[in-house]
Order: C-alpha cells, then sequence, then structure tokens
C-alpha cells in the first residue's frame, strides 16, 4: 500500500548547546532522545535555572563544532573553547522549565568564557553564568499528554525530541515576506532537526508516524505536538539583532487551535523505533496523513 506522503531529508541538524547556533549534518545517529548530541549541554544561571535566547539573543553568535573528540565553541572576538566530549566536571541539578535535573558542571573555564562572552549586555541576575551537560543516566520524560501516554524522553531540548520542519513552510513564510518588503530568513530562525524536501508546505502538521528507511533498518517517529513559537524566530542567527518581522507574518497565517491559539512552525516528534539508526541526508520519508 502507497503512502500518502512521500519525501526526503532535506537537511540535519543538531544544536549541541541548548540556544546556541546549529550544526548542519551529512547524517546523525538516532538515539531514544532525538539526535546524538542534541541539546546535551546548556547554560544556566548561579541558580541553576536554564538561559536561553529569549533573555541573551547573542546566544545565537556561539558556534559549535566537532573535532577530534572535542566540542570546539567559537565566538567573535573569544578565543575557542575545547571540551572534550568525555568531560564532566561534578553533579549539580538544574532546571529547564518545569523540570529539575542531575547534571554535570563543565567546570570554570567554561563558565568564564560564557560569562565573558554574554556577561557584559546580560541583565544583573545574568552576569554570571555556568554551563553543564545533561547526565546521560537520567531520564527526562516528555509531556504523555501528547504522547498519546506513551513514554519518550529528551535532553535539554523544550519538551520533545525532534523538532521537524519542511523547505515548503520556510518557501512559504518567505513568499509573505517577500511580499511586505522583508528579506528571506533561513531554517535558522526555527532550529528543527530534520527538514523534511518534497512536500507541501506545513504537510509536517498533517502527519501522524512517518518512517525513514536508512538502508540498515526503518526508522519511526511520530509527530506530537505543534510548535508554539516564542520570540527566538525573530533573532537573526548572523549578527543576534532582534526584529518582530518574522512573528508579525507568522501571526497572519499560523494560529493553531491545537495549542490555543499559540503561532506555531514545525512540528515536535518522538522516537519510536530506530534507535542506532543513522540517518542520512536524502534518505527517503514516508507517512500517511494523522486525521483527528
Amino acid at each position: 500500500m502507497s503512502a500518502d506522503l512521500q519525501a526526503t531529508i532535506a537537511q540535519l541538524w543538531i544544536y549541541p548547546v541548548k540556544s546556541c547556533a546549529g550544526v548542519p549534518m551529512t547524517e546523525a545517529e538516532l538515539t531514544p532522545t532525538g539526535l546524538a548530541w542534541d541539546r546535551a549541554w546548556m547554560v544556566v544561571d548561579d541558580e541553576g535555572e536554564f538561559v536561553t535566547q529569549r533573555e541573551l539573543p547573542r546566544m545565537a553568535l556561539i558556534q559549535p563544532s566537532f573535532k577530534l573528540g572535542q566540542l570546539v565553541l567559537r565566538a567573535p572576538g573569544m578565543l575557542a573553547l575545547h571540551l572534550s566530549l568525555e568531560a564532566a566536571e561534578w553533579p549539580v541539578k538544574v532546571r529547564v522549565w518545569d523540570d529539575v535535573v542531575e547534571a554535570w558542571d563543565m567546570g570554570d573555564v567554561a563558565a568564564q568564557w560564557f560569562s565573558d562572552f554574554l556577561g557584559p549586555d546580560a541583565p544583573a541576575d545574568l552576569k554570571r553564568l555556568r554551563l553543564v551537560r545533561f547526565d546521560p543516566e537520567v531520564r527526562r520524560p516528555c509531556s504523555t499528554k501528547w504522547t498519546g501516554g506513551r513514554e519518550s524522553v529528551t535532553q535539554f531540548a523544550d519538551g520533545f525530541g525532534v523538532l521537524v520542519t519542511s523547505t515548503a513552510s520556510i518557501d512559504e513564510l518567505n513568499k509573505r515576506l517577500s511580499a511586505a518588503g522583508q528579506a528571506a530568513v533561513d531554517q535558522r530562525r526555527f532550529r528543527p532537526n530534520i527538514v523534511l524536501g518534497g512536500v507541501e508546505a506545513h504537510d509536517e502538521d498533517r502527519i501522524g508516524a512517518w518512517r525513514i528507511d536508512t538502508g540498515d533498518g526503518q526508522a519511526l517517529l511520530e509527530n506530537v505536538k505543534p510548535c508554539a513559537r516564542c520570540p527566538i524566530p525573530n533573532v537573526d542567527p548572523d549578527t543576534a539583532a532582534s526584529s518582530p518581522v518574522v512573528g508579525d507574518a507568522l501571526q497572519a497565517y499560523r494560529q493553531d487551535v491545537r495549542v490555543n491559539g499559540a503561532i506555531t512552525f514545525g512540528m515536535n516528534a518522538i522516537v519510536l523505533e530506530g534507535d542506532g539508526l543513522i540517518l542520512r541526508v536524502g534518505q527517503p520519508v514516508t507517512a500517511d496523513w494523522a486525521f483527528d
């Protein structure tokens, strides 16, 4: 039986440090919490509360990369910070949204690096920052209200392991921005993990479970919750300047009754099958429409 939707993986992204710049990938390992190394680290204040571009837009300018078993962080005017992928200093408790979880502090050098780069423009309570790492022994559950009671876990992502958008959805937004005399934007504004190609605008909203043929097995994911948007898409990832243009455009056509009329773009998904499989750009995706 043929599927309702046939697509491909157009882009893969991970965000090693929550709310810092993303890393485009040609391939990525699928794990129960999403793509490997995604949101594995997070910036917190000295009370252990998570910090994002909502408070500090300059986080967008911190660019992670991986090299020789290290996470390398670069930012304008800063020497690169090299952290071993095996490194962790001491256990701490941190908060991400409503969840308090055990994590690992990454030490004073990393803390000073983030404080030096982000602190000068930060409010008084965010001058002193620390970097923490998710404890892989911890299970941070996703909301079963949206997963249909099924257990799913994530690391430091806002709520779910995978965020899905499509090239057509960005194209539709850019048509509207162009008509309003505004410059085009790209996927970085929306921080997806998997970008689907070969579909219509916002087809990702309308599918349920979807399958990726990896060649070594079939991964199964399911879109469970529309992604309600905060002001982060208004932050230019190249300059960290914020403008309401993107949010204003979305307001005109992306109010979603499923989340009480919030503005949405993309879908949160959970991993059902495929732990350890390698996802690659170009792999085929099939799905059927989901009807409530």
